[in-house]
């Protein structure tokens, strides 16, 4: 049977796997479904129409599928969607998507989320990411996969964080980062590529040079931001080996709104 404490206050609509653990004082609302393998720390609230996927660790008093923090919200059924393996320290805050966007908040797989980590309504985090303590995730924000933001970093909302991107400790996210680059600050400035991670990542030289350049076409030379892109778009073919690096920063670039921190 599921392993539930007996102070645990699980609904009988909630769907739990067997192998599902459940701690102390816990509760699970009837619209929640969580699958094989995961664990459920005590003092947990697990609420609203929230589906968590295999093998994930929820740390005690973290609080997933909440009403969002949005004053338009007038009870639509939306949803929280977390994917497999992630890590969900203490007192981290999920909250449900709106009507507004996709209706959906959507975590990935392989997740290193931190404690007191807030991830708003209709935040869209991919795979491998990592955020530190007290990292706050506004309405509508995107992250890539194996992106890294740092403790005590607030990012506004309808912000987009590239994939392999660094944000360091304490910044003020008001801009996209770009894939592959490294920022920080208040203002928030680009410090150059996150090295350190691709090298991690197992990037090899060719790989590396190609997104070393894109970083100078964007950041060294002066050019605009179109010009820029037509550099970047040209190391494709100087490049093959780095053409979905290419592809995935041109891509990025063409569809910010709100503009790049640049």
């Amino acid at each position: 049977m599921t392993r539930i404490h007996p102070t645990a206050l699980v609904d009988p609509g909630a769907e739990l796997d067997a192998s599902v653990q459940v701690g102390p004082y816990a509760v699970i609302g009837p619209k929640v479904r969580i699958g094989a393998g995961s664990s459920v720390g005590a003092h947990c609230v697990i609420e609203g129409r929230t589906t968590i996927g295999r093998d994930n660790r929820i740390f005690q008093f973290a609080s997933l599928g909440a009403v969002p923090q949005d004053k338009k919200h007038a009870g639509e059924d939306t949803e929280l969607v977390i994917g497999d393996r992630n890590v969900v320290r203490e007192f981290c805050t999920f909250n449900l998507g709106t009507v507004q966007d996709a209706g959906a908040t959507r975590i990935g797989d392989d997740n290193w989320i931190m404690a007191y980590v807030h991830i708003a309504h209709d935040c869209q985090v991919g795979n491998q990411t990592t955020m530190a303590n007290n990292a706050t995730l506004a309405g509508h924000v995107q992250v890539g996969d194996w992106a890294t933001i740092g403790g005590l970093t607030g990012v506004l909302q309808r912000m987009r964080i590239g994939a392999h991107a660094m944000v360091g400790f304490a910044s003020h996210v008001n801009k996209d980062v770009p894939p592959f680059m490294t920022v920080d600050g208040h203002p928030l400035a680009v410090r150059g590529v996150n090295l350190v991670g691709l090298r991690r990542r197992d990037f090899s030289a060719a790989r590396l040079a190609a997104i070393r350049e894109m970083h100078k076409l964007l950041y060294r030379q002066g050019l605009t931001l179109d010009e820029a892109r037509a550099g970047i778009r040209a190391l494709a073919q100087a490049t093959p080996e780095a053409a979905d690096d290419v592809a995935l920063m041109d891509g990025f670039l063409g569809s910010s709104v709100g503009g790049i921190a640049r």
